[in-house]
């Protein structure tokens, strides 16, 4: 093939052009595919930690809020609750937390990093159901043993007042506890765990 007389540096500028106009257009064409593959404003904030003003919680009082689409029970322990916590050893099927979700720095008896401030998700580990809160003693419905805690009505699960799961319950393990930690002495932020320097 005879080559003369063509100008080879059009045809190298022609084919560079058409080089960059489609990779330019491939980005285009990427660009909206790839943005709805990153999760929304509203995926983002629904995991996002949340933060709990306790300052006005009484004492008895259980609040609830939202955390990744999931209630999350506040419970204000009386004393006399804390009480009733060292007497159920024998009647739950995990009274030391073994088998269960908590942050390390819950893993004790009360499942707290103050006793009397207790944090759980509020969700049967059965099916998922949401038990009620129930701190009334010996309900009749529930037996003259009864020291207060939370039941599940879809299938009769019963927790303590620190969400540990009675023995012969459908729910195989306690509550969960998610992570958390204090920003102040009244103000706790759900989603995150204290590290070991904010607990120094």
């Amino acid at each position: 093939m005879n080559n003369e007389g063509v100008d080879t540096s059009k045809r190298q500028f022609l084919t560079s052009a058409l080089s960059v106009v489609g990779a330019v257009g491939t980005g285009y064409l990427a660009v909206p595919f790839l943005s709805q593959m990153q999760p929304s404003a509203k995926a983002m904030a629904a995991g996002a930690p949340v933060e709990v003003d306790i300052s006005k919680m009484e004492t008895g009082q259980l609040i609830r809020v939202a955390w990744r689409g999931k209630p999350v029970w506040v419970l204000n322990r009386t004393p006399a609750a804390l009480e009733t916590l060292n007497t159920l050893e024998y009647e739950l099927a995990d009274p030391l937390s073994n088998e269960s979700i908590q942050p390390e720095n819950s893993k004790n008896q009360g499942r707290s990093i103050k006793p009397e401030i207790f944090i759980a998700v509020g969700l049967c580990t059965h099916l998922g159901c949401s038990p009620t809160f129930r701190p009334e003693l010996a309900a009749p419905d529930l037996g003259d043993d009864w020291l207060g805690g939370f039941f599940c009505p879809c299938h009769g699960s019963k927790f303590d007042l620190a969400g540990r799961v009675y023995r012969g319950v459908p729910a195989p393990t306690n509550m969960d506890v998610p992570p958390h930690r204090y920003i102040t002495d009244t103000h706790i932020i759900i989603g995150e765990e204290t590290t070991e320097e904010q607990s120094a």
